[in-house]
């Protein structure tokens, strides 16, 4: 058991405690989406309201979050405001898809994430976690984590989806997704006000840009592709080039490849390097966890990068990941339609009534968690879990739509964490702590400056 005293005032948004006007949730909405979840619903099971004319509920009860994901999930499709945010850059896509067209799309996917195709994966991870190292070496006391392990993950999932990245500019893709996460990507005044989402939003237009130009990097590296004689590269691209419907025969189309390869090459380094960032800076601001993961890491790995076979031997690292994901949730806030009538947390819900679920205040809320706003790794201890509703903690979703890369992303960055709290002391940087702040992922919003210091390697004076 860790040795936790006196914990730090960790980053975080203050919840309103007051109702907000539709002027007041547009503003917060786009400046920081985690904004718009009131303090009652990090209290309370269900919560409740209207705007303009829409009736809402914010759900942070874990059976009645099986009931969305699970039980009951054809009754709670996601939001059309969601969607809207994301079909220019990824279309009908995996995520954004429903019903038989999401399932053949599943099927042709997941062979990818197959447990013993993950693992094969792991040499490049080792590989990823390596650079990563001299990377920090060589950039001087003074790092910014997020920028880091954007560059990481990166190296990762275009190795994982195209077996290299020869057609990406990292930088220019990189500067494309934060450009759409501000523009299209953010809620409108019309999402408020139900206008159908086919009237063009002023966001949208802002983001063509950004969309051409991850589109253009995409596109190159699929018609590359195409153009070899082969096609045996076994990677991402390759099953989706030859996927097909075993029930309807049915293949994806140019388009159809274009935009799941978008999407997971977005959501396969965005979210792991989130992870590994907030990660980080927990841990510099708890220096006595560091040092404990750090002994663990630097028993097991001596001077090497962490491989497949190392991860079981340092659990903590992994718990490190879990409380990070916990506080600091990839994506802080989901929405779902409702088709038909039903009851949730003893409420009754509306067809048409519009259903958020904020996993950012879930994994913070009071009858759920015990001092939620600390950072404790010890609350992912195997009986710790057992005794946990499965459905408190979502960092990767739920029910048949839970992340179809969800033991990718854990390995990939279990292996790069180790790696690091192996060889280097991460400590708080000059700069103010950063607010969480979600638009599309939550991120924080400048970044994780550290000091990072290399350890003396094991064995020398």
């Amino acid at each position: 058991m860790l040795d936790i005293d006196r914990p730090p005032v960790l980053p975080h948004v203050e919840p309103h405690r007051k109702p907000l006007t539709i002027l007041q949730s547009v503003r917060a909405a786009q400046r920081n989406v985690l904004e718009i979840i009131p303090a009652i619903a990090y209290q309370q099971p269900i919560v409740t309201g209207r705007m303009g004319g829409a009736r809402w509920h914010m759900v942070q009860d874990p059976t009645a979050l099986r009931r969305i994901f699970l039980d009951s999930a054809a009754n709670y499709p996601k939001s059309e405001v969601m969607l809207r945010m994301l079909r220019p850059a990824v279309g009908n896509s995996l995520f954004t898809s429903e019903g038989a067209d999401w399932r053949w799309q599943r099927r042709a996917v997941a062979p990818v994430f197959a447990q013993r195709n993950v693992a094969a994966l792991a040499p490049v991870m080792t590989a990823t976690a390596e650079r990563a190292s001299q990377r920090l070496s060589a950039a001087g006391p003074d790092a910014e984590m997020v920028g880091e392990m954007l560059t990481a993950t990166f190296d990762v999932i275009c190795e994982v989806a195209l077996s290299g990245r020869e057609h990406f500019d990292a930088s220019a893709y990189g500067a494309a997704i934060i450009r759409y996460f501000e523009t299209a990507g953010k809620a409108s005044l019309l999402d408020f006000l139900r206008v159908p989402s086919w009237f063009p939003r002023p966001g949208e237009l802002l983001g063509l840009g950004a969309v051409r130009t991850m589109h253009d990097m995409v596109a190159k590296a699929i018609a590359a592709r195409r153009q070899q004689a082969s096609g045996k590269a076994d990677d991402l691209l390759d099953f989706m080039l030859t996927a097909k419907d075993a029930e309807t025969g049915r293949s994806m189309s140019a388009q159809d490849v274009l935009h799941n390869m978008q999407f997971f090459i977005v959501a396969g380094h965005e979210t792991t390097a989130l992870a590994l960032s907030w990660a980080l800076q927990l841990l510099a601001l708890s220096p006595d966890i560091q040092e404990t993961a750090h002994a663990e890491a630097r028993d097991v790995l001596g001077n090497q990068p962490a491989t497949l076979a190392h991860l079981d031997a340092m659990p903590l690292s992994r718990r490190i990941l879990e409380e990070s994901m916990r506080l600091y949730p990839p994506v802080g806030m989901l929405a779902r339609e409702v088709l038909a009538s039903d009851e949730l947390a003893g409420r009754a819900i509306a067809a048409n009534d519009v259903i958020f679920l904020p996993l950012y205040a879930l994994h913070r809320h009071a009858l759920l968690w015990e001092d939620p706003n600390a950072f404790n790794p010890d609350r992912f201890l195997p009986e710790q879990v057992k005794g946990r509703d499965r459905y408190a903690y979502l960092p990767f979703g739920a029910g048949p739509r839970v992340c179809v890369g969800a033991n990718f992303a854990m390995m990939q960055a279990h292996i790069v964490l180790s790696t690091l709290l192996a060889r280097f002391r991460f400590e708080p940087g000059s700069r103010p702590l950063p607010t969480p702040t979600m638009l599309m992922t939550v991120r924080p919003d400048t970044g994780v400056n550290l000091r990072v210091t290399a350890r003396k390697e094991q064995g020398s004076a």
